[in-house]
């Protein structure tokens, strides 16, 4: 597959591991995922962020799958229009023509194959069209970064990065302003623990911040990882 780390997933299920297998597996093809354990939460999540697709299951407590979709539906501009994909353990035609209808682009019963979904999934990425990939440098006060380039400078003069400081900052850059799972993160690295990651975040916070020890634009997030916060 050629999943683009720039394509960021939401995957929408009430059962924890269900929802864990699918994070892991979609990351390490190469998405970025973010998961949500009903709608409510998913719904929230929308409000801030932008997701290229929704996986989403239709059997969840409170509000089920096809009552979301409509609620997607509805919304104006780009986020009523985010691409859907259900799940579910039915296999019913019924529960396909609602879904369908209810706006969804797509449907997978359960149980099925990893590598179907991948198909699915790229299959409706690419109906979709390019996304938006947003300004290709960001002002990090005295500091730009080309995310094109992998180039950093700071007052106009380069800053020296290693290849892997290179790609944190991309990968931290496509996702501007939002939280990146550390286990993300330290996907393509050597150490799946972050510590790797820990120690990269640490050597460009000297080379970007002002005062290192109480970052303005690489910042912590608790219990999740790291967010870049450009000017």
């Amino acid at each position: 597959m050629n999943a683009k780390p720039d394509r960021h997933l939401l995957v929408v299920d009430d059962d924890d591991r269900i929802r864990n297998l699918l994070k892991e597996f979609l990351t390490r093809a190469g998405f970025r995922v973010t998961v949500a354990p009903h709608g409510e939460a998913a719904g929230r999540l929308m409000q801030t962020l932008d997701f290229d697709l929704l996986v989403l299951d239709v059997m969840m407590p409170g509000e089920d799958g096809f009552a979301f979709t409509r609620r997607v539906r509805s919304q104006a501009g780009e986020a009523g229009r985010t691409p859907i994909l259900m799940l579910t353990a039915k296999g019913e035609g019924g529960d396909r023509i609602e879904g369908l209808t209810a706006g969804a682009d797509d449907y997978l019963p359960k149980p099925f194959e990893p590598q179907e979904l991948l198909l699915r999934i790229e299959a409706i990425l690419r109906r979709a069209g390019p996304r938006d990939t947003g300004p290709q440098v960001l002002t990090m006060g005295r500091c730009a970064f080309d995310s094109g380039r992998g180039e950093l400078t700071r007052d106009g003069a380069p800053i020296r990065l290693t290849e892997a400081e290179v790609e944190l900052l991309r990968t931290l850059a496509r996702a501007a302003n939002a939280p990146v799972d550390r286990w993300e993160l330290a996907r393509d690295t050597a150490d799946a623990s972050g510590r790797a990651v820990d120690v990269q975040v640490t050597r460009l916070r000297r080379k970007i911040e002002d005062d290192p020890k109480n970052p303005r634009y690489l910042q912590t997030v608790r219990g999740v990882g790291y967010r870049l916060a450009p000017d």
